[in-house]
């Protein structure tokens, strides 16, 4: 088992159109201090997701022997060598792939609107659309905010919902007057089922309206606000709509955003999104983790594929606004978020100068990374490890980090939950 040592990684870059660009990018900081290569970032690239993890559409490779990039193992293959590094409780759920995929994300602007699918849509879809859908897994995930960081998740409460109908002309003139009565007439008593139908019908109506309609409609939109700027101060959610046409001009996920929650994470606060919630990120750096799986059904503020239909007859539309996770602390430098699903937890250390933090060893394997500052990484011996740094400790290794001058770092690992089953 490597002796219960720890395993350097190199991780893995994206360059997603809404991605900071060069060295503004945390991505590119990281991905450059990881890969050693400094010269690596292109200042006119977006930089926008670091993955550590297993997955096939962005592998993380082990540092063999000093670093030297010879023999390069991923981590899949690695894992697949010595299974016994992921502890028998996760190899006999999951077999010899990482549960969880760890990410750090640099947002300068909106993601598309998307959900992911649970387990028996992922693997439908994966079968029929196998170059979109890439694999057959669910992808619960969570987000926590490494700055203040801006998100639509979830529907809107069912009153926030009439008022829109009432305030917002041009979501009336795509659904249709008697869509708008429908949401209207409904009452807090008349039973969720009803809600949840009316709001699938509005929000599917919206999303299949075709392109010239929602131009028009949008360009009255932008007009009419421009005016209302002038005789009061527009609300957030009309100021993110205006954000939000500026990077996606005549994008019926402008529109969409009226119905979507609007969510401002400060850093340390998370927020977890299941299968089949419609979100979008905005802006701001966070750290994400999720199941093992790269599906994303999208259906507006994006250039890519987009699947309304799937989408639209995908999601829950439960109504009201989501929880923040505020995390609970396991020691005096260490909050841990444990959302709802058996895959992963997330650990946030932040050590002051002159401290140290305890890892101690769990049945499963863990992932670390550093963040911000230096210090020291003690399993059997002392190893300095520092921004960019990201390690792979295999299942039942107790860890030990200290620091002079501060230190940054996340761990993921598999659900403490899991294991107490």
């Amino acid at each position: 088992m490597e002796g219960g040592r720890l395993v350097r990684l190199i991780g893995c870059v994206k360059n997603y159109d809404w991605g900071r660009l060069g060295k503004e990018s945390r991505v590119a900081r990281l991905y450059a201090c990881n890969s050693g290569d400094y010269h690596v970032v292109d200042q006119d690239k977006p930089y926008a997701e670091f993955w550590m993890g297993s997955h096939d559409s962005g592998p993380s490779y082990v540092v063999q022997g000093g670093g030297e990039n010879g023999n390069k193992l991923t981590l899949k293959e690695w894992i697949e060598n010595k299974p016994s590094v992921l502890g028998d409780k996760v190899v006999n759920k999951w077999g010899t792939n990482l549960p969880f995929l760890f990410k750090v994300l640099s947002v300068a602007k909106a993601l598309s609107i998307q959900a992911h699918p649970d387990k028996d849509l992922a693997s439908r879809l994966h079968s029929e659309l196998p170059d979109v859908y890439k694999d057959d897994n669910h992808k619960p995930e969570m987000a926590l905010a490494l700055t203040e960081f801006e998100a639509l998740c979830g529907f809107i409460s069912l009153e926030e919902l009439k008022l829109i109908v009432q305030t917002v002309p041009e979501i009336v003139a795509v659904v249709g007057t008697a869509h708008a009565e429908q949401v209207l007439e409904l009452n807090k008593d008349g039973g969720k089922e009803k809600d949840k139908l009316v709001l699938q019908s509005v929000f599917t109506e919206l999303m299949s309206a075709s392109k010239d309609v929602v131009a028009e409609v949008i360009a009255k939109l932008i007009s009419r606000l421009c005016i209302k700027n002038q005789e009061r101060e527009l609300t957030e959610k009309e100021q993110l709509v205006l954000r939000l046409e500026k990077q996606y001009p005549a994008d019926v996920g402008v529109l969409a955003a009226f119905l979507l929650n609007y969510v401002k994470l400060n850093p340390g606060e998370a927020l977890y999104l299941g299968a089949n919630e419609p979100h979008a990120y905005i802006y701001g750096d966070c750290v994400e983790c999720m199941a093992t799986s790269d599906n994303v059904v999208r259906a507006g503020l994006t250039p890519k594929h987009r699947d309304v239909k799937t989408l639209c007859s995908m999601l829950t539309y439960r109504q009201g606004f989501p929880k923040i996770l505020q995390g609970t602390a396991v020691n005096p430098h260490v909050m841990r978020y444990i959302p709802p699903f058996d895959e992963f937890e997330v650990d946030r250390c932040i050590l002051p100068e002159q401290s140290t933090a305890e890892f101690p060893s769990n049945p499963g394997p863990s992932v670390f990374m550093v963040v911000e500052g230096e210090g020291t990484v003690t399993i059997s011996s002392n190893e300095i490890i520092r921004e960019g740094d990201v390690f792979f400790a295999p299942a039942n290794t107790s860890i030990t980090v200290s620091t002079s001058s501060g230190l940054h770092l996340y761990r993921t690992g598999v659900n403490s939950r899991f294991f107490e089953e």
